[in-house]
């Protein structure tokens, strides 16, 4: 590969250092502090979901399809419900306590009924017969996914690694993490009832500073990024906060959240809008600050010359071409997460206006322009505060190699052109052949048009 950009950054002089730690350090401690009084105690709050319905893998042996018999009268233009799909199935049960016995179940049918095959692994169900509990009966839930699910974990796992050796293996060490902070902080916190914008944006903070750190390096460089994530991400909060405010939204947008709202009634709805909106922009904003914060060192290192707003200026181009393509990034992943919606959306005979200003998607607009506005706001931020600390840090370190060397230096000028003045005639000595000026000095002429054709 013709570079590396895996290497460490340079060591930040102590100064830098010292106002990075003076900086960082008591926000860290502030986002351990806000978790620590967050932190749910007791467990999340049993919701009323239902009874615990036994579920075991099995095998299927066999599949007997048969003609359905004829469906009564419909009203015309109701729309038919399954495929016709009718039959059994033979499974053999695979654990449970009735591991090896053969059952039988119907054939699936319905909406997203799985599609079964001889030698597919499913999931059965023991249903009690509500007329005679004494019996039961079996039904086919969905198949088993655990084996490939587990396959293609270990060939993503296997290609950060094998791309990124040890950076791949602490982003996954940082993915693992991030996860176990979201089951264990964030998603408990705010089934516990408590404010779903403060915990998300806690929450966010501990995910960035643990995936950061372990991802890039305890370094200025990475400090940098922090700072201006964290910036970011406070930014972003206000701005959902008006936003959401501003076009009246409830959080009652998708079906997933009236369904919680049914069984979870005391969650904020609107404050869980709101955490999604952060959570699902940490990721891009990690992206970005990042990028900015590797940009200005590495310009600072291929020209030390660079002043600090050279630095800024270059590196903010470099920011807006990775926005340009950031931006559309956002929109076509939110766009992609909510294609059933929007095909729904088409077919409304509603005018365009009234579908755009509908509660389900306007919340994924406001979400995309909150999250966009967002990026845009890191790049400035992270750049100009990666322009202060390599400036910064650059001028230290030229001071401290330039003091010990602080004596009288000579006249180059001078020099020069003692060297190449005529000698004077009836000297005596032989002509000998004159020493080249040293190549710093053939740059610096007192005159920028003077030649030295005449007098070599």
């Amino acid at each position: 590969m013709g570079s590396d950009h895996t290497r460490p950054a340079p060591s930040a002089p102590p100064r830098v250092r010292r106002i990075l730690v003076v900086t960082v350090v008591p926000l860290f401690v502030a986002t351990v502090l806000a978790a620590v009084l967050l932190w749910p105690r007791g467990g999340s709050p049993q919701t009323d979901g239902g009874a615990d319905v036994p579920r075991y893998p099995g095998t299927v042996t066999r599949v007997v399809s048969e003609p359905c018999p004829p469906a009564p009268s419909a009203p015309e233009g109701t729309p038919s419900i399954g495929d016709g799909r009718c039959g059994t199935v033979d499974v053999r049960v695979d654990d449970g306590p009735t591991a090896g016995q053969q059952v039988q179940t119907p054939v699936p049918d319905g909406p997203g009924a799985p599609r079964v095959e001889v030698g597919d692994e499913v999931i059965l169900v023991e249903l009690a017969d509500p007329v005679d509990p004494t019996t039961s009966n079996w039904n086919i839930a969905e198949h088993q996914r655990g084996t490939p699910m587990l396959w293609l974990a270990v060939v993503f796992a296997a290609a950060i690694v094998a791309f990124g050796r040890w950076r791949g293996l602490a982003a996954l060490a940082g993915l693992a993490a991030s996860f176990a902070i979201l089951l264990t902080f964030v998603l408990p916190g705010i089934g516990a009832g408590r404010s779903p914008l403060l915990v998300a944006v806690v929450g966010a903070a501990l995910i960035m500073f643990v995936v950061l750190y372990l991802t890039h390096g305890v370094t200025a460089q990475t400090s940098v990024a922090v700072l201006g994530t964290l910036g970011s991400l406070v930014l972003t909060g206000v701005l959902a906060t008006i936003a959401t405010a501003a076009t009246h939204l409830t959080g009652f947008g998708s079906e997933d959240a009236t369904t919680l709202s049914m069984f979870q009634g005391d969650v904020d709805l609107r404050g869980l809008l709101l955490a999604g909106i952060i959570i699902g922009s940490l990721g891009v904003l990690d992206d970005v600050t990042v990028t900015q914060a590797a940009t200005v060192t590495e310009l600072a290192n291929a020209n030390p010359g660079l002043t600090r707003l050279q630095l800024y200026r270059a590196a903010t181009r470099v920011g807006r071409a990775h926005i340009a393509s950031t931006v559309n990034t956002i929109v076509l992943a939110y766009a992609g997460a909510s294609l059933p919606l929007l095909l729904l959306l088409t077919a409304d005979s509603r005018p365009i206006g009234q579908i755009l200003t509908s509660e389900f998607l306007a919340q994924e607009i406001v979400r995309s322009a909150v999250a966009t506005l967002g990026l845009i706001a890191a790049v400035p931020l992270t750049t100009g505060l990666a322009a202060v600390v390599t400036a910064a840090g650059r001028t230290d370190a030229t001071s401290s190699v330039d003091a010990p060397a602080a004596r009288p230096q000579p006249d180059r000028t001078e020099a020069l052109a003692a060297l190449i003045a005529p000698r004077t005639a009836g000297s005596g000595e032989p002509d000998q052949p004159r020493a080249a000026p040293p190549p710093e000095a053939t740059d610096r002429w007192p005159e920028s048009n003077r030649s030295t054709d005449t007098a070599w």
